[in-house]
């Protein structure tokens, strides 16, 4: 992907399940994966970027733009699924020679993050859902929406306004910022392929079956904003109740975007629940 000057959002390439792939890598220690969501124009650096630096600081953070996404490729055969982009995850840790890592998703990034924990359970440690896709639920007008986005500054402040429980963080320029984001050569393209219309297919397809998620092993902390206009709060309450070892962390006053929102508050919780396995394997 032709990339912007000197752009934060551009972090090293590396060469994925085949697929050329743009990584943030940052920090020492165990290897924490963070798994990004699916709106129009997102990079993994866009998503994370408040938080990264802070995790950054007691492990290794490693935060891929997923297949199709940001500035990696896009498979020329337009075709995205869940087992494609899960097969791309588990080639970024391949590809970096990890055996095994923790996992951070959002979102949609969730429903592949338990999807790869389910399919490959030995190369997660621990498991972290934050607004999380990865069971069905009648999708939200705000999560249609978003998958239907068809490029305008006007649709682009909506969906912002969508997004965020406080709208003071939702500015003119950021929505202007995310709007560009949104048309750089490539970007539309791939993400009009990805969740075509009827899109209630497409919740039901980054969904795993309830009898996977209640052998799931792992130690899981399920993370929600309470006015969450994209993911319903109930699709995290449904994983809560049958991921044996979760616990359920509710944001009040914040919408889709705990990371943002909450960043001090997101970066305490997951670093806490993280240590914990460092002191067990330490």
């Amino acid at each position: 992907m032709n990339a912007p000057q000197n752009s934060p959002e551009i972090g090293r390439e590396i060469l994925a399940a085949g697929y050329r792939t743009n990584l943030h890598d940052s920090g020492e220690g165990f290897p924490l994966m963070m798994i990004h969501g699916s709106g129009p124009g997102v990079t993994a650096w866009a998503n994370w970027r408040l938080v990264m630096p802070e995790l950054a600081k007691r492990r290794r953070v490693i935060a891929p733009d997923m297949l199709g996404f940001g500035y990696s490729e896009r498979p020329a055969d337009g075709q995205y699924h869940q087992q494609r982009w899960v097969e791309h995850a588990l080639g970024v840790l391949d590809a970096l020679g990890i055996e095994q890592a923790d996992l951070v998703g959002n979102s949609f990034g969730g429903g592949l993050a338990l999807a790869l924990a389910i399919r490959h359970p030995e190369r997660v440690r621990r498991l972290v859902l934050m607004g999380s896709a990865g069971v069905s639920f009648p999708i939200t007008p705000g999560l249609d929406d978003v998958w239907g986005y068809e490029p305008s500054f006007a649709t682009m402040r909506r969906l912002m306004d969508t997004f965020a429980y406080d709208r003071s963080l939702v500015t003119d320029e950021l929505a202007e910022l995310r709007y560009q984001a949104s048309i750089r050569p490539g970007f539309q393209e791939s993400f009009a392929q990805m969740f075509p219309a009827p899109r209630q297919r497409w919740v039901d397809g980054l969904a795993s079956s309830e009898a996977q998620i209640r052998a799931l092993p792992h130690e899981t902390l399920v993370i929600h904003g309470r006015e969450d206009r994209v993911i319903p709060l109930a699709a995290s309450l449904t994983l809560a109740e049958w991921i044996v070892r979760a616990q359920l962390h509710v944001f009040g006053q914040c919408g889709h975007w705990t990371q943002i929102e909450h960043a001090t508050r997101f970066v305490r919780l997951v670093g806490d629940f993280l240590a914990e396995a460092d002191a067990r394997h330490s």
